[in-house]
């Protein structure tokens, strides 16, 4: 087999997981950052990706960070391990402007108009939430999509959707789930705000929740005006065979490594520069 004895080319697992979106000042939940992977199910439903052989050489690396949250929300950021990118979580839509595609796309914010969330990439995750027909005070938004689940549309008059779910992983050797999207959050106070989507999506609120970090989940959405959440930067995890040679990184990677079974996970939290390396073989 292809790297047992250390002989590359080497047989890869990886999940790639971008930045989630900000959540929106007006009620919107950011979507979930694009969830990658070919060790179990990829965002948006579809199945794992192919078998990934990397020969000795030095590869390209970057976690995204989570987008701004607030009055002018912002996309999450890409992670790319290799050839693999996958694209930050959509913005919310905020009090001024709309949810934006991305790798889950982000919920509708709280209006008298009727409003849809924006798309999930495909392969990468799912749609943020419509504001549905309750189009009166306090005005409901809707979640944020993740990796597992569309956002959810605001549940009544007075409710505000929750963020979609996440996808579990267990490369690292315990199951963990990833890229939840955001909470919506009512336009003006008098209502309830929707949860997290499983999978570090923050909470909406008056102020809304943070998206966890590394998680790459959407950032909760807020009444208008308020502070709403940013999004969780995301997580970029490789397997390497026990008897490869250790991969070296470039200085500005932060990284952890642990043997798990039959394979060394390596687990990257944060890259200082979107020109950030690892060297396998």
């Amino acid at each position: 087999m292809s790297g047992t004895f250390g002989v590359p080319p080497f047989a890869i697992s990886y999940v790639v997981i971008a930045g989630g979106g900000g959540g929106g000042s007006g009620g919107g939940g950011g979507g979930g950052g694009g969830y990658r992977t070919n060790a179990g199910t990829s965002g948006g439903g579809a199945e794992s990706e192919t078998f990934y052989l990397a020969v000795s050489g030095v590869y390209t690396i970057t976690v995204g960070a989570g987008g701004a949250g607030g009055t002018s929300p912002t996309n999450g950021a890409s992670s790319i391990f290799a050839t693999i990118s996958s694209e930050g979580g959509g913005r919310a839509g905020f009090n001024g402007g709309l949810p934006n595609v991305g790798g889950s796309g982000g919920g509708a914010r709280g209006s008298a108009a009727l409003l849809t969330g924006a798309a999930g990439t495909t392969g990468q995750g799912f749609a943020g939430g419509s504001n549905s027909t309750f189009l009166s005070s306090p005005f409901p938004g809707a979640g944020g999509g993740g990796a597992g689940a569309v956002g959810a549309n605001a549940v009544s008059g007075s409710v505000a959707g929750a963020g979609g779910a996440g996808v579990s992983s267990s490369i690292t050797g315990s199951a963990v789930t990833r890229a939840g999207g955001g909470g919506g959050a009512t336009l003006v106070g008098g209502g309830t705000p929707g949860a997290g989507g499983a999978g570090g999506g923050g909470a909406g609120g008056a102020t809304g929740g943070a998206g966890t970090v590394n998680t790459g989940g959407g950032g909760g959405g807020s009444q208008n005006t308020f502070s709403a959440g940013v999004g969780g930067s995301g997580v970029v995890i490789f397997t390497l065979p026990v008897q490869a040679p250790l991969a070296t990184f470039s200085g500005g990677v932060t990284q952890t490594s642990a043997v798990v079974g039959l394979t060394r996970v390596y687990t990257v939290t944060a890259t200082s520069t979107t020109d950030e390396t690892v060297t396998i073989g």
